[in-house]
C-alpha cells in the first residue's frame, strides 16, 4: 500500500506573498486535497536577517484569503536548526561531506580566475582530499557537501520529464556555514525528510536545487520525493513577470477587489489546464487537478482575462455571499474604513437590496464600490462633469415633471415596477423619449452619469430621499 500523499508549501518570509507563491501554494493544496492526502506549511525563515515577523504574519493573510488551509501547526525551519546540524555531523560521518578552511581571500581569488578563463564559477575542491591536520590555526572551517564527480544525477520530474545535470557541473556547496548555521539545500532536505513529504511541488527555478537536493538524500540513504517543477509566470509580453505586470503580493490583489474565488480559478489556469475549461469551481478543481495537467511553457499572466473572469464571479455570487465579500474588502481599499463605518442595519439592509444591480455592471469589488457611492451621498449630491452636464434646464424641466409624477406613489407603493410603470406614462404622456427623463434624474439620485438600473435605484434609496434628491436637481 503506498504512503499517503503529503505536499507541502515553503516559503521566505523575506516579503509578501506573491502571485507565482500563491500559485505554488494553489497546486500544493490542490494535489493533497485531490488525493485524500496533507499539504504542510513551513515557513523557511533561515535567513535571520531578511526574516521579518510582518512579512510571516502577511504569508499567513495572504493564504487565508486565498481560500488555502494547511494541515497541522505551520514548521519555522529555523527552530530546527540543531536537527539540521544533526544531518550535517551525519553526513561528516559517512564520508560525504569535509572541512573546508578556505578564507574569504582564497575564495575571492578562485572566483576572480574563473572570471578571468571565462569558467563557471566554481568551488575548485581544495579541500576535498587534504588532510585537516594542514587547517590553519584560527580558521573556523565550512562543512562542504562531497558531491560525486563523475556520472549524471537525474531528475525524473512529473512536468519537466528525465532531467539529467552532469555531476562535473554540480561542485561542492557549503551545507553548514562558518558561523555554524545550515544552508537552504541541506535545511530542505532535512525538513522534506522528516516531515515526510512525498511530492515537491515547485517552481521550475528550483530545478538545479533538485539535483543538489537529491544527492544529499541519495548520501543520507533516504527516499526522493516526487519532484515537479512548475514553469514561471511571465507578463502579456512574454517577459519576465514584473511589478508592471503583475507581480504583486496576494494582499494587493485583494485591494484591487478581486474574489478569492476567481483568483483560486485564474491562477489554476497559469500552468495548468483541464481539457478547454476555463471557469470552474473550487470542487471542480480538486476533483480535476493532477501533475498531467501542467505544462512546460511559462504561463502569461493577463489582467483583463483576471478582470474578465472576476467580473463572472461576482455576477454569478449569491447577493447575500456577494455582500460579505465587499464588506470584508472595504478595510483594504481607500476610502473603505470611512464607508465601513457608516454602514449601519439599515444601510446594509440598502447594500444587499441595491446588490443585484451594482453586480452586474462590476468587474471587481472596486467598481461595485463606486457603484455603491450613491447610497451614502450625503445632501446636495457632488455631480461628476457628466452629471453636471445633463442637469442643465432642460434636465432640470425633466425632473420637475418626474417629481411631480412620483410624489403622487405612497410608501408601500414605491417598488421598482411601479415606479417604471410611472415614468413610462409619463413619457407617454409628454410625448418624450424615456432617457430623457431617465438620465437627469440618474444624475439627481447618483451625481453620476452611470448606476444600476434608474428604477431600483429609486427603490433602494426609499421615497423620501429619492424625492429630496429630485427636488436638489429640478426646475
Amino acid at each position: 500500500m503506498s504512503s499517503p500523499v503529503v505536499t507541502r508549501f515553503a516559503p521566505s518570509p523575506t516579503g509578501f506573498l506573491h502571485i507565482g507563491g500563491g500559485r505554488t501554494a494553489l497546486f500544493n493544496w490542490l494535489y493533497a486535497r485531490r488525493t485524500g492526502g496533507k499539504m504542510l506549511l513551513r515557513i523557511e525563515d533561515t535567513d535571520r536577517e531578511r526574516s521579518t515577523d510582518a512579512a510571516v504574519a502577511a504569508i499567513l493573510d495572504g493564504l487565508a484569503w486565498l481560500g488555502l488551509d494547511w494541515d497541522g501547526e505551520a514548521v519555522s525551519q529555523f527552530s530546527r536548526v540543531k536537527r539540521h546540524r544533526e544531518v550535517v555531523d551525519e553526513l561528516l560521518r559517512r564520508g560525504f561531506a569535509y572541512r573546508c578552511y578556505c578564507t574569504p581571500a582564497e575564495l575571492d581569488a578562485m572566483r576572480a580566475r574563473a572570471e578571468a578563463e571565462k569558467r563557471p564559477i566554481r568551488y575548485d575542491g581544495s579541500w576535498r582530499d587534504r588532510d585537516p591536520a594542514q587547517a590553519p590555526a584560527g580558521v573556523t572551517p565550512a562543512i562542504r557537501f562531497k558531491a560525486p564527480q563523475i556520472g549524471e544525477t537525474i531528475i525524473e520530474d512529473a512536468v519537466q520529464g528525465r532531467v539529467a545535470f552532469p555531476n562535473k557541473d554540480l561542485d561542492d556547496l557549503i551545507i553548514l556555514r562558518s558561523d555554524g548555521n545550515p544552508t537552504y539545500n541541506l535545511a530542505v532536505v532535512a525538513d522534506d525528510h522528516d516531515m515526510g513529504v512525498t511530492h515537491i511541488i515547485r517552481g521550475v527555478d528550483h530545478l538545479t536545487n533538485a539535483a543538489r537536493q537529491t544527492q544529499i538524500y541519495r548520501a543520507m540513504g533516504w527516499d526522493v520525493p516526487l519532484m515537479a517543477h512548475i514553469p514561471l509566470i511571465h507578463g502579456p509580453d512574454g517577459a519576465k513577470l514584473s511589478k508592471r505586470h503583475g507581480a504583486l503580493g496576494v494582499e494587493a490583489y485583494r485591494a484591487m477587489g478581486y474574489l478569492p474565488e476567481a483568483m483560486r480559478n485564474y491562477l489554476a489556469r497559469l500552468g495548468w489546464s483541464h481539457g478547454d475549461d476555463e471557469i470552474f469551481s473550487t470542487a471542480q478543481m480538486i476533483d480535476w487537478f493532477d501533475l498531467d495537467g501542467i505544462g512546460k511553457s511559462a504561463a502569461r499572466f493577463d489582467f483583463a482575462k483576471l478582470e474578465n473572469l472576476n467580473g463572472h464571479y461576482i455576477r454569478n455570487t449569491p447577493d447575500d455571499v456577494l455582500l460579505e465579500h465587499f464588506l470584508a474588502f472595504l478595510p483594504h481599499v481607500e476610502g473603505g474604513p470611512e464607508l465601513l463605518a457608516r454602514i449601519d442595519a439599515a444601510m446594509r439592509a440598502k447594500l444587499l437590496r441595491a446588490m443585484s444591480g451594482l453586480k452586474d455592471r462590476a468587474k471587481t469589488l472596486v467598481d461595485l464600490m463606486n457603484g455603491a457611492k450613491f447610497l451614502f451621498a450625503e445632501r446636495p449630491l457632488t455631480l461628476d462633469d457628466k452629471a453636471a452636464q445633463l442637469l442643465n434646464g432642460e434636465g432640470k424641466a425633466a425632473n420637475a415633471m418626474s417629481l411631480e409624477a412620483f410624489a403622487q406613489i405612497g410608501e408601500r407603493d414605491w417598488i421598482a415596477p411601479r415606479l417604471e410603470r410611472e415614468l413610462k406614462s409619463l413619457a407617454e404622456t409628454r410625448n418624450m423619449k424615456l432617457g430623457k427623463l431617465a438620465q437627469p434624474l440618474r444624475a439627481a439620485l447618483t451625481g453620476t452619469s452611470t448606476s444600476p438600473g434608474i428604477f431600483d435605484v429609486l427603490e433602494v434609496l426609499g421615497r423620501e430621499e429619492s424625492l429630496a434628491r429630485i427636488r436638489d436637481h429640478s426646475a
